[in-house]
């Protein structure tokens, strides 16, 4: 994703949107789907996605953090929605997509304490020479910090959604999906606009 200013740059596409996307598909899917009657299906179908999604990187042993959160996150919720009455849920059905917006904001923004998330996927398609780079690591970390941003504001607008049930449309599809799009153009773009800024 990013390289040593020092050095001729690689040619690869910048480990970016793409492979990032496949990892935060679960979560999205989730997002969309859930609500207080389809919740627990939207769970389900979160956990399957992200089952499927990452089972090639952790065949070869490659965990992601945000699919093994994923998994996680999402089999809990598949087992209380199974194990608990309904009358026991009604905080989850009430704010699931709130949750599960606020769980991705913590983990995007607290793996900035040790290792950005992106750097995961960035180092997949980064000579290993580079990984210590100030380059590599300010654009991770910068990447990082978007992606948790836009949680963040997702978590928000969902949560006004509850306050403000007539504005319920805007707030948990139309601004999650600008949000969205914004941050991966933003993931595709960054990397490349940056090196060629401090080189």
């Amino acid at each position: 994703m990013a390289q040593q200013t020092e050095r001729k740059a690689p040619t690869e596409k910048p480990a970016g949107a793409g492979s990032v996307f496949f990892s935060f598909a679960p979560w999205i899917i989730f997002g969309v789907v859930a609500s207080p009657s389809t919740w627990k299906y939207a769970a389900l179908a979160a956990l399957v996605a992200a089952i499927v999604l990452s089972g090639k990187d952790i065949a070869r042993r490659r965990f992601y953090l945000l699919d093994m959160v994923g998994i996680v996150f999402f089999a809990v919720i598949t087992v209380l929605g199974l194990a608990l009455d309904r009358s026991q849920l009604l905080w989850l059905e009430t704010y699931a997509q709130v949750i599960s917006n606020g769980v991705i904001a913590v983990v995007a923004l607290g793996s900035l304490l040790k290792d950005p998330f992106t750097a995961q996927y960035a180092r997949q398609q980064t000579p290993r020479e580079f990984w210590d780079s100030p380059v590599f690591l300010h654009i991770n970390r910068v990447l990082t910090a978007a992606w948790g941003a836009v949680f963040v504001l997702m978590a928000l607008s969902t949560w006004v959604a509850i306050r403000v049930p007539s504005l319920d449309d805007w707030l948990n599809w139309v601004v999650p999906v600008v949000l969205l799009v914004a941050v991966v153009k933003f993931t595709e773009r960054y990397p490349e606009a940056y090196k060629a800024r401090v080189t």
